[in-house]
């Protein structure tokens, strides 16, 4: 599968609206699960989202239900993660993880599980 890099953080306000991108260098992403986690400087490694190797099953945390939106691009090399109502609360390193998967694995909200991972896109929200 390859590497993968995360891009598309930045310096906002809140309020703001943020697409962060996760590229796969080498094959494609099709057989893979691929969640977006992100770390704060005095927090653990939380889920944000995840979607599963078909795109047919999405899973949000609590903290940005009906803020965020994931998705696969249709080559299956590139899937995004879309926040809005950005909040200083969002403020962290977001990290994207995948995992080859049987067709039907459900979305795993753990560290553990995942294989790979980039090394994070830095999201600071201003109030």
């Amino acid at each position: 599968q390859g590497q993968l890099v995360e891009s598309g953080g930045g310096l906002v306000q809140a309020g703001d609206s943020l697409r962060l991108s996760c590229q796969a260098s080498g094959r494609s992403l099709r057989d893979y699960a691929v969640s977006w986690f992100r770390q704060g400087p005095e927090t653990d490694r939380e889920f944000i989202a995840g979607i599963s190797r078909r795109s047919d099953a999405l899973e949000y945390a609590d903290s940005v239900k009906g803020r965020a939106t994931i998705s696969k691009d249709n080559a299956g090399k590139t899937v995004y993660l879309q926040l809005n109502n950005l909040k200083p609360d969002d403020t962290a390193t977001y990290y994207c993880a995948s995992r080859r998967t049987a067709f039907f694995a459900a979305i795993e909200r753990t560290t553990g599980p995942y294989h790979y991972w980039g090394q994070g896109t830095q999201v600071t929200v201003a109030s």
